[in-house]
């Protein structure tokens, strides 16, 4: 069975078909779909979509693009969310730090920080965005000392930080990238790495995989993403997607094997 570690099935373009898209997937054998948030006002609408449909996984974060409207009380209710739902929830995030966007970098990194403290207090992984960042991520979980460890979602970096986040407890989200020609860089990466450094992920609506720029993007690709990543390495496909499976359930909190 498949798991889609990174999906934001919370977003309203899948209100008027989620159930079909689960059916869909658990039909593609995808048993799993961990979905983060994004900001605060996201956070109860993934906890009911979880308690509706029970292969969906809420996190919860407050996530760089989304800093326009930040309060600092949204901080103070992500702990609240997280002892609340603490028998539920997979991990803080969506988190980060992106240097492409308009949002203050300081104000980001205050952010980003805050939320990596407020993860190591509840014991809990991260999953962390990043755009032109790696050095600053790398920088703050060391200087922190982060050791919850989390998934570096939508990995597009060198094997040297690969290597490195490897070092810090985390795995790498490897989505739609490696199918398109322009992500040769990434592609040698993943096809390089230990395959215990591994997890897939859609980032559903967006990242949409090779020929479909353009188009909603959808936890169905996962397949089409784990047969991509099966032409770049020597094991199987069938290896892959059992190794990727038990990387997201080593890292992530409160996901049982079935």
């Amino acid at each position: 069975m498949l798991i889609d570690s990174h999906c934001h099935l919370d977003f309203p373009c899948f209100d008027y078909d989620r159930q079909n898209v689960i059916e869909k997937c658990s039909g593609l054998g995808i048993d799993t779909i961990v979905v983060p948030g994004t900001e605060a006002s996201s956070w109860q609408n993934i906890i009911a979509l979880s308690r509706q449909f029970t292969a969906l996984k809420p996190a919860f974060g407050l996530h760089p693009y989304f800093l326009a409207g930040f309060e600092e009380s949204h901080l103070d209710e992500l702990v609240v969310y997280l002892d609340k739902y603490k028998s539920t929830v997979v991990a803080v995030g969506e988190i980060g730090l992106d240097r492409a966007i308009s949002v203050d970098i300081s104000l980001q990194k205050r952010v980003f920080e805050r939320q990596l403290d407020i993860a190591h207090e509840a014991d809990l992984p991260v999953i962390i965005h990043h755009r032109r960042s790696h050095n600053d991520i790398i920088k703050t979980l060391k200087h922190l000392k982060f050791s919850g460890g989390g998934i570096i979602h939508a990995f597009s970096g060198s094997l040297h930080e690969a290597l490195t986040y490897q070092d810090l407890g985390f795995k790498l989200g490897v989505g739609g990238l490696i199918t398109y020609p322009r992500g040769q860089k990434t592609r040698k990466v993943v096809g390089q790495v230990p395959l215990d450094l591994l997890v897939l992920e859609t980032d559903a609506p967006d990242m949409p995989v090779f020929g479909q720029q353009g188009k909603r993007n959808t936890p169905e690709n996962i397949p089409m993403i784990l047969a991509e990543l099966a032409s770049l390495r020597e094991e199987s496909a069938d290896v892959i997607a059992l190794q990727c499976r038990q990387n997201v359930l080593a890292v992530l909190q409160n996901i049982t094997t079935v």
